[in-house]
């Protein structure tokens, strides 16, 4: 009796294991993986990584340095200037520019560098020498209550243009932008601004709040890219802000995407801040044919 009952136990465990099987196979042919799409030139799946330190766990801008082919970063809440190696020398140098305050993104201007804290405010740092700089303070002279995490150069237009990711005019429906004239000293209103019903569209929503992190202007075909850590999405529009496509991104490659740059060939440079998970890192995509 006791033999027949391991038995029956026996035939009742191998039971057990086919059905298991059988269900393991079934959810795997039927859940098939997400399929990101990548910008055209861009496979966004495939990145050269460089870790960084625990003391860059909250990276915000980046800018891209082709001089020496480094990268220059700034950190949240912290006044210092990070040069990033990227080769196979990764020694990273810093420079203390402010007490503190909350830097947002980074943008290189000839041989001046000019950081954004997230109320507008702007601070241009440029090199006395290799171990010394100097800096202002430009104040963001409209309403407060805006909250911006974004700063780019656009060439053509000779100027730096700051996007919105909280600003209270905006509500659902458009994103605006300021500029700031680095030869004049001037902030401007008069700028564009971008709709957000097709960026909505592309997440599958009806209305979505749109915060973009960093963007960046393509050197090779001219049209701005925006990405955003909090949607998830890429966006790529025209220097004008008129809408072209959006991409949605890997939350497993781009945890917290938040600075954004590009390589004179068009390289697109990705920092992520750590989002508690791992380090931080910067992602380098190289570029296919991009058209122009």
């Amino acid at each position: 009796m006791a033999r027949l009952l391991k038995i029956i136990l026996a035939m009742y465990r191998t039971f057990q294991s086919v059905v298991l099987l059988l269900l393991l196979f079934t959810f795997t042919r039927c859940t098939k993986p997400v399929h990101y799409p990548s910008p055209a030139g861009y496979n966004l799946a495939k990145a050269f990584q460089v870790k960084l330190p625990l003391e860059l766990d909250e990276i915000s801008g980046v800018a891209y340095y082709p001089k020496d082919t480094t990268v220059f970063a700034i950190n949240d809440e912290k006044g210092w200037l990070y040069k990033i190696g990227v080769g196979t020398d990764r020694h990273i140098t810093r420079w203390k520019f402010s007490k503190g305050a909350d830097f947002e993104d980074i943008a290189l201007v000839d041989s001046a560098f000019f950081i954004l804290q997230s109320n507008g405010n702007i601070t241009r740092v440029t090199f006395v020498d290799s171990s010394a700089l100097v800096s202002k303070l430009f104040t963001f002279p409209y309403t407060r209550g805006n909250e911006f995490e974004i700063l780019y150069y656009d060439g053509m237009k000779r100027k730096l243009v700051l996007i919105c990711k909280d600003c209270e005019t905006d509500k659902k429906k458009a994103l605006t932008t300021f500029t700031f004239d680095p030869q004049t000293e001037q902030y401007s209103d008069a700028s564009f601004s971008i709709e957000t019903k097709m960026i909505a569209a592309t997440l599958g929503k009806s209305k979505v709040r749109f915060k973009p992190s960093a963007a960046a202007i393509n050197p090779v075909d001219s049209m701005l890219y925006i990405i955003s850590a909090v949607n998830k999405v890429l966006v790529i529009t025209d220097r004008d802000g008129n809408y072209q496509k959006s991409y949605p991104i890997d939350p497993t490659i781009f945890k917290q995407p938040e600075g954004l740059t590009f390589t004179p060939s068009g390289g697109l440079i990705i920092s992520n801040e750590s989002a508690n998970v791992g380090v931080a890192d910067i992602l380098f995509f190289s570029p296919g044919k991009i058209r122009s």
